[in-house]
């Protein structure tokens, strides 16, 4: 089934709330796409009619079987296409995401599976989140915030949580990108801030604000 890039935006948005919350309102929806609940509420009108989410009564929605496998598709586009301008075009981490709003909207499936397998099937995009596979499958993996870790583990960054332009400039300019190998050498209880040593680099100050948004996982 085809659909219109306004609806496969609030599929792709619901799908987030709800791994996160479990029921989505209506303005936490509003909120999501920065546009009125009013509007929101159109649209889901139009989505409960081809039988994509479920409505419970003064709780919320949620996508069904069909609205989930619909969000995946529009998810697996857009991280491909990151993939793809960062690997093949040289475009940095932080200045593929809009671009990747645009080409997510092309419907054609054979070129994604033929994009993908051109990638060589890759697990994951450029900010470390998993792409899902053709038949809508994504990689499991352990991973924990930077803030969660215990004092002098060295580890890999694995995954980047919040992925605004402002967010993926301040790593970059501390070095920190996907695979970077550091560990934490103190945790200031003042303002939750710590100290990171990268690998061959001197230490560095992160925020709590960044150390939650950095995911990491075992050294391999």
């Amino acid at each position: 089934m085809k659909f219109s890039a306004s609806k496969e935006n609030h599929l792709k948005a619901i799908f987030h709330l709800q791994h996160e919350q479990g029921i989505v309102t209506t303005n936490a929806l509003a909120a999501a796409l920065q546009t009125r609940p009013a509007s929101v509420t159109d649209m889901l009108k139009k989505l409960k009619e081809q039988k994509l989410l479920i409505y419970q009564r003064y709780k919320g929605f949620r996508l069904n079987n069909e609205g989930k496998k619909a969000a995946i598709q529009v998810i697996r586009k857009h991280r491909l296409w990151e993939f793809f301008l960062v690997k093949k075009l040289q475009f940095g981490w932080d200045e593929v995401h809009e671009i990747a709003e645009e080409l997510e909207h092309i419907s054609s499936k054979k070129l994604v599976d033929r994009l993908d397998a051109f990638l060589g099937f890759p697990d994951t995009d450029p900010h470390g989140d998993p792409i899902p596979d053709s038949q809508g499958r994504f990689l499991q993996r352990r991973q924990i915030s930077l803030s969660e870790l215990p004092l002098n583990k060295v580890v890999q960054v694995s995954a980047i949580a919040s992925q605004t332009t402002e967010m993926l400039e301040l790593l970059q300019h501390k070095n920190i990108r996907l695979g970077t190998r550091l560990e934490v050498r103190k945790k200031f209880p003042f303002d939750n801030s710590l100290e990171v040593k990268i690998r061959n680099r001197p230490p560095v100050m992160l925020s709590a604000q960044v150390a939650k948004n950095v995911l990491v996982k075992d050294d391999e």
